[in-house]
């Protein structure tokens, strides 16, 4: 072999390691590239995952300081938080219709995401809840029951406050916030509405309505010239001229004997002498038997609108000839009154408006402090089952009582409007294995000021509440 021949093969050789070396310096800066990518890849999920935790907690600070009443003082943008190696930040805006917008931004290792809600202000207490018992016995062991299932779970559409315990069963349904003075069991709640407990809530203001003073008709006083005639509302009662404004009740009719034998005073009935009777059974104001006040769209006497009846005595909503009542206007003035009770009231008949977006009624009970059983609303038919629609504001200075819903009576009773107690919303409707439903659907009128009632009774010193209406990510750089 040649030296030429030894020369070839060496530089082949070299050749052939030069390549593999540079083959293994590719790979092995391919790899580290990979590597450093996915590192990078790594910290910056790390830091944007990061990023979106300190977001939430500057909203969490943001929603704090709302919900303690500091919107005024908080609206604008804050300054730069530290938190959790990074940095927060938000921005609140008042809209000027009861609802606010706040954005927060949490930046993390240069990063930034951002996250905003809307929040909508509403009013506390007697106006802003669907369902409110204050519990003013102080009772530590009262229960307010919600329960059913299937078709027959209870619904609820709009706030809750007990002032003791919440029990949920079944499927019923609460949508809205609920409040209690003590604990809160069962159901579920969607996130930002979860049940706040430990929360004390100031009852109606009775005492300081002075209602046997501040009234624009005394009742009784009205039927001291009342006459005893019949009617075809059913047997004889005492009654007055169509112009009074008092003729849309009558006292003490003998046909309902069985009712008003059983009550300590005199017992007053929401009924109409002067309107045809409508016995349908058709549950809609269409099929209502009518109850016109006096002096509206040509009606003889002086307007019965936007006025406060006082009954010092009972009142009853109960014909057994009737299944519902419609307050009726044959024109386009609203009807709007409300019905102050010193006694009980008892509703055992549908209740309804003609036209739900101008009219409305309120049905108040005080006590009596010479009748142990007063102040209270009673409402169910245990004899027809014939309650399933009240179309009103409810405001019990005692109790909220149920005639026996469930075993033979009424098996669901919607109310349109609210059910107020200055002490509780006792009502039993449950029979063995049957559940009468009880739907409220709360109406926001009085607290947007859409709908004022004379003479109600106010709680004073209560904050608004503030709950979230829409929570969503939004870009950190718009």
């Amino acid at each position: 072999m040649t030296e030429n021949s030894h020369s070839r093969r060496r530089g082949s050789v070299l050749l052939v390691a030069l390549i593999a070396v540079m083959v293994i310096a590719a790979l092995a800066t391919s790899m580290l590239t990979v590597n450093t990518g996915r590192t990078q890849e790594r910290d910056t999920s790390i830091a944007a995952t990061k990023s979106l935790y300190i977001a939430e907690s500057g909203m969490s600070d943001a929603i704090e300081r709302i919900t303690a009443g500091n919107l005024a003082a908080s609206v604008g943008a804050s300054a730069e938080v530290g938190f959790s190696g990074g940095v927060y930040r938000f921005e609140i805006v008042d809209n000027g219709d009861d609802t606010c917008q706040v954005t927060a931004f949490g930046t993390y290792a240069g990063i930034s995401r951002a996250t905003r809600v809307v929040m909508e202000r509403e009013g506390e207490g007697i106006y802003a809840s669907a369902l409110f018992a204050g519990n003013s016995s102080g009772d530590p062991a009262y229960d307010m029951k919600f329960g059913g299932s299937g078709t027959s779970a209870d619904d609820i559409n709009g706030n809750i406050y007990s002032g003791g315990n919440v029990l949920i069963d079944g499927d019923a349904s609460l949508d809205g916030l609920v409040r209690a003075s003590g604990t809160v069991s069962g159901g579920s709640f969607a996130p930002g509405m979860e049940p706040k407990t430990g929360a004390s809530l100031p009852v109606p203001d009775i005492a300081a309505m002075n209602y046997e003073k501040n009234h624009d008709y005394d009742v009784v006083s009205l039927f001291s010239s009342a006459t005893y005639a019949s009617s075809s509302l059913g047997g004889k009662a005492w009654q007055l001229p169509e112009e009074s404004p008092a003729h849309i009740f009558r006292k003490n009719p003998s046909d309902r004997t069985s009712n008003t034998s059983a009550t300590t005073k005199d017992d007053y009935f929401l009924e109409d002498p002067y309107e045809s009777v409508n016995s349908s059974s058709v549950v809609d104001a269409a099929h209502g038997t009518h109850i016109t006040l006096s002096g509206q769209d040509g009606n003889p006497g002086s307007s019965g609108s936007d006025r406060v009846y006082f009954i010092d005595g009972n009142l009853w909503i109960h014909n057994p000839n009737i299944f519902s009542f419609t307050m009726y206007n044959a024109g386009s003035e609203p009807i709007r009154a409300t019905f102050v009770v010193k006694g009980n009231i008892y509703i055992s008949d549908n209740i309804l408006y003609q036209g739900t977006g101008k009219d409305g009624i309120a049905f108040v009970t005080i006590k009596d402090a010479d009748v142990p059983d007063s102040g209270n609303i009673y409402f169910g038919d245990p004899t027809f089952g014939t309650l399933e629609r009240m179309d009103a504001f409810m405001y019990a200075e005692n109790n909220f009582y149920d005639n026996n819903l469930s075993a033979v009576g009424s098996a669901k009773v919607t109310v349109n409007g609210n059910m107020t107690a200055g002490n509780q919303v006792r009502i039993n409707r449950d029979a063995g294995k049957v559940h009468s439903k009880l739907t409220v659907n709360f109406d926001g009128r009085l607290i947007d000021d859409t709908l004022v009632l004379p003479g109600l009774p106010a709680a004073s010193g209560v904050d608004p509440v503030w709950r979230v209406r829409s929570w969503n990510e939004v870009s950190a750089n718009p």
